[in-house]
């Protein structure tokens, strides 16, 4: 995977819809184009992509401590000493098990969500939210204890690599409903605008969440008697499925890995999940307020102490969360 810095320049002078917004100072002053409204819609776009970059905040830290890059997350304009990791795991050296094809494509996805870090911090410029506390610990652990109704504890991402993919999977659905969900909210649609950079980092969400679903989906018979108490890891996927779904609104619109005609949460028949879509093969939406609801582990978008984000998401964003 490529390391070259200088071919996403012009994009990142054109992404948000204003040259003037690299290096300045107040959004308003500095990104006008940005902001501007129409008759029909109002401009969210900056706060848009500032709740964006809460969620690539959390990816990149994630998929960096994986691979023992969690410094760089600093380095990108984060803060790696506000992200919690679970006892005995520094984010400085490789997770344990994580080796060969699988090293490989985690080592790609985490550069990709460096990437989103620092592309939405620099066409932000000082309007940028700053990276809040990250809770990739107590997080999961609750998060599987509520998926599984109590049979799951201590779970840790952190532990080997299937357990990691278990954790991927939680984020990277969500990431792609997002992106998708903030689509019609976008107002700037001109060539390498807004909407078509939302996209194109949509489609590479949409990339990893298939990745991560496939590898999954070949591991699906695969149980752990101790740990994940016997549960297949079909069955553990459809429980966070079955989770997001609990928390982001009263519709059922989450799907796990597994189709067939004979359950009627999935709109495939074929045996394969790997694309969640509706009847017309179209990915799904989730608003603003849907993704916080997951994020924070509860219905309201709470602060919780042991969410994702403990101490809330960084920024206002009451504008959206409302839509």
């Amino acid at each position: 995977m490529s390391n070259d810095t200088t071919k996403p320049a012009n994009s990142r002078r054109q992404f948000l819809g204003a040259a003037g917004l690299m290096g300045a100072g107040a959004l308003i002053a500095g990104c006008a184009p940005v902001i501007a409204t129409t008759p029909s819609k109002p401009n969210l776009d900056a706060t848009i992509f500032n709740f964006a970059l809460n969620l690539e905040y959390l990816e990149a830290a994630f998929y960096l401590a994986a691979v023992g890059r969690l410094g760089e997350l600093t380095a990108a304009g984060g803060d790696a000493s506000k992200v919690t990791l679970p006892a005995g795991m520094t984010g400085n050296t490789v997770m344990p098990g994580l080796t060969g094809d699988t090293l490989a494509i985690v080592q790609e996805i985490a550069q990709d969500e460096l990437a989103h870090v620092k592309v939405i911090r620099a066409v932000l410029g000082s309007a940028a939210v700053s990276q809040p506390q990250l809770n990739l610990s107590t997080s999961f652990s609750t998060a599987a204890d509520l998926a599984s109704g109590g049979a799951i504890k201590g779970f840790n991402p952190y532990a080997n690599a299937l357990y990691f993919l278990h954790g991927a999977f939680i984020f990277e659905d969500v990431g792609v409903t997002a992106y998708k969900g903030a689509a019609r909210l976008l107002v700037d649609d001109k060539p390498a605008g807004n909407l078509e950079n939302a996209a194109g980092i949509l489609a590479v969400e949409a990339y990893h969440a298939g990745t991560i679903r496939t590898l999954l989906y070949q591991q699906r018979a695969v149980s752990d008697p101790v740990l994940t108490a016997g549960l297949t890891v079909a069955q553990i996927v459809q429980a966070i499925s079955n989770l997001r779904d609990g928390v982001d609104g009263t519709d059922d619109r989450d799907q796990g890995i597994m189709g067939g005609a004979g359950n009627p949460d999935f709109v495939s028949t074929t045996a394969a999940n790997i694309v969640p879509t509706d009847v017309n093969g179209i990915a799904y939406s989730r608003t603003p307020r849907q993704v916080a609801n997951i994020v924070q582990l509860n219905a309201d978008a709470k602060n919780m102490s042991s969410s994702f984000f403990p101490a809330g998401l960084s920024g206002d964003f009451s504008a959206i969360l409302a839509l």
